[in-house]
Formats: structure tokens, C-alpha cells, sequence
């Protein structure tokens, strides 16, 4: 079965063909980050413009690089929630034009099942059920996941997500967007224990995560040290702020995995990219005895093979929608799109 794919909830403009939601015939991207760059982070009208010029020429290039006619695919999937909400509306609209002029069904999809489907994708054995923590720029989730479309949040962020603590700490260190990617980079040749920074829990709810006060205390820790004329060495505090964010990331993480008796733990999302969460969780995992799983590099950030790979399971499940169909920008993960 060959599902066409279609992403755009945020700045990447994406489509894909995937057969049988585990084999990727194409993939194509149209990046907006170098424009964004500008603006040291996404600027939703641009973005929502930069789709609408974009979309037309991924998908056929999707369908082209696949070797395979629109007439071919058996449905089309699309990212309707959650995300931007001029973006997810010109992918939206576009994809219900396409299907009801060529006659196709019409698959949405949740942009954080999404991600998860990133694994399918990298490991055609991985199957449900399994934990799976979804690490991105406007999410941090703990999931489980017990069936393809049968997913439970376990805890989430209470502020920002640890994409988004990332992102705007690398900016107040000076360096370009996207910052997290950045950070990742210069971290790896400083020493973690430079500075002291905090660890914060929610009380009470020892899954949920919350980055707001880290994020305000290296800002802070910046603002202090330019007033007094002091100088920061940025490769430690960058070092010391990755090791910070990470350690909370597994620290839950691996509490929920002892609490539900998780055998597999999976990660998705543009975070699981970051090299010292890679390998702190395969470390610890191995220690546990749990099976370890995290997308390739090529699939962590937003892409439509991952959209091809949910949206064929959706499809299996009867998940299809009509003309009526419109982009949400909030949506549980828990949602059935139907």
C-alpha cells in the first residue's frame, strides 16, 4: 500500500511516499531555516507563505524521485494538528484538494504520532507497545504507546518544551538558529561541570517536566556576568546547560519506564538528535536490560515520510476524513482524528 505523506506544520514544507508504512520510496524537503536565521527563529506568516509557494513542486517531486503516479497512491495522509496554524492550513487545504480531485482517501494525521513513526521507519521489527518520550522544539511528551493509533500520555512539559529551552539558551549565548542544533555542536568540547545549574522536578507529578526556570537561570547567569564585566566561557556553560536539560530528560524517562515495566523505550522528535541524549539513554538502557530505539538522524526533524508511515496505520484503522476536514493548532496525542 503507498500513502503520499504531506507535512507542514512548521517550517519545513515535506512530502513523502512510504509503502506499507515501513519502506520510504521518497522523501522530499523544502527548508525555510536560512531565512528564518534572520529572525533567530520561525516567523509563522513567513512560514505559512514560503508553504504555499513550496508545496506544490514537493509533492510532485515526492511522487517523481518515487517513480510513482498520483493515480498509484492509495491515499494521502496529512499533518492537521498539531502545530502552526497558518502552516498546518496550506498543507491541509492543499491535501484535501488533491484527494478530491484525484479521488483518494484522506488520511490526517497527529504531527506527534507522527514522530514516533520515525522508528517504523528506522526499524521495521520495532511494533508496539512500547515507551516512548517525544522530545521537540514545542513538545516534551511521555507516551505510551500500546497500539499503532492507541497512544496514552504518561507527562508532559508544564511550560516550555526542551526543544524550545534549547533553542532560545543557545540564542542568549550568541549562537545562530536553530540554536539546539548549535549547542549540541559546541557542548561537546566543554566541561559539564563548569557551572551549577538546577534540576527541576513537578511536584507531585514525577513524570511532567518543566525548563522554564533552567532556561531563565542561564539567561539570567548571562544578563549578570555582561553587567559585572565578566566573561563566560560559553563551550562550558554550553556543556554544563545540555547535561542539565538531559539529565531531567532521563531521569523521567527512565522513572516511567520502571514504572510501567517498559521493555522497549523509543525517542522521537528534533531532540532525540542530540548526541549526549543518544547516548546517555542507549547507556542506561543497556544497563536495565531495555531494548534502546532512536530515529536516524535523517528522520528526527520534521519530515513527510514520517507522516506516510502513521497515516498508513491510521488508514488501517479506518481513520479517514472528508472535505471537512481542518487544522487544529492544539490536539492531544490522545485524539482520535475521527
Amino acid at each position: 500500500m503507498l500513502i503520499l505523506g504531506i507535512e507542514s506544520s512548521c517550517d519545513e514544507t515535506a512530502a513523502a511516499v512510504v509503502e506499507d508504512g515501513r519502506k520510504i520510496l521518497s522523501n522530499a524537503v523544502a527548508s525555510q531555516v536560512e531565512e528564518h536565521r534572520l529572525y533567530g527563529g520561525v516567523v509563522p506568516e513567513i512560514a505559512s507563505r514560503r508553504h504555499c509557494e513550496a508545496i506544490s513542486g514537493i509533492v510532485q517531486k515526492a511522487l517523481d524521485d518515487a517513480d510513482t503516479k498520483l493515480e498509484e497512491v492509495d491515499a494521502i495522509a496529512v499533518t492537521y494538528a498539531p502545530g502552526l496554524i497558518g502552516a498546518l492550513l496550506v498543507g491541509v487545504n492543499f491535501a484535501k484538494g488533491l484527494a478530491l480531485s484525484a479521488g483518494k482517501p484522506l488520511v490526517p494525521v497527529h504531527h506527534l504520532r507522527s514522530h514516533i513513526a520515525t522508528n517504523y521507519l528506522t526499524y521495521p521489527e520495532l511494533t508496539p507497545p512500547f515507551l516512548c518520550l517525544v522530545v521537540s522544539g514545542g513538545h516534551t511528551h511521555l507516551i505510551t504507546v500500546q497500539g499503532y493509533t492507541d497512544l496514552h500520555v504518561l507527562g508532559c512539559t508544564r511550560d516550555d518544551a526542551a526543544g524550545e529551552a534549547f533553542d532560545k539558551a543557545a540564542r542568549a549565548m550568541g549562537m545562530p538558529y536553530p540554536g539546539g542544533i548549535e549547542l549540541d555542536k559546541v557542548a561537546e568540547g566543554g566541561n559539564e561541570k563548569a557551572y551549577k545549574l538546577p534540576r527541576p522536578s513537578v511536584d507531585g507529578a514525577p513524570f511532567d517536566f518543566s525548563f522554564s526556570g533552567l532556561k531563565t537561570n542561564v539567561v539570567n547567569l548571562l544578563h549578570n556576568a555582561q553587567q559585572r564585566g565578566e566573561t563566560v566561557n560559553i563551550v562550558d556553560l554550553a556543556a554544563s546547560y545540555r547535561r542539565a536539560v538531559v539529565d531531567c530528560l532521563v531521569r523521567n524517562t527512565l522513572l516511567a519506564a520502571k514504572k510501567t515495566g517498559a521493555k522497549k523505550l523509543v525517542t522521537a522528535g528534533g531532540v532525540s538528535a542530540n548526541s549526549l541524549l543518544r547516548r546517555e539513554l542507549a547507556a542506561r538502557c543497556a544497563e536495565l536490560g531495555i531494548s534502546f530505539y532512536c530515529p536516524r538522524l535523517s528522520l528526527c526533524g520534521d519530515n513527510g515520510a514520517m507522516v506516510g508511515s502513521q497515516g498508513y496505520y491510521e488508514f488501517v484503522a479506518g481513520h479517514v476524513a472528508g472535505p471537512n476536514l481542518n487544522a487544529c493548532a492544539e490536539l492531544s496525542v490522545e485524539s482520535s482524528p475521527i
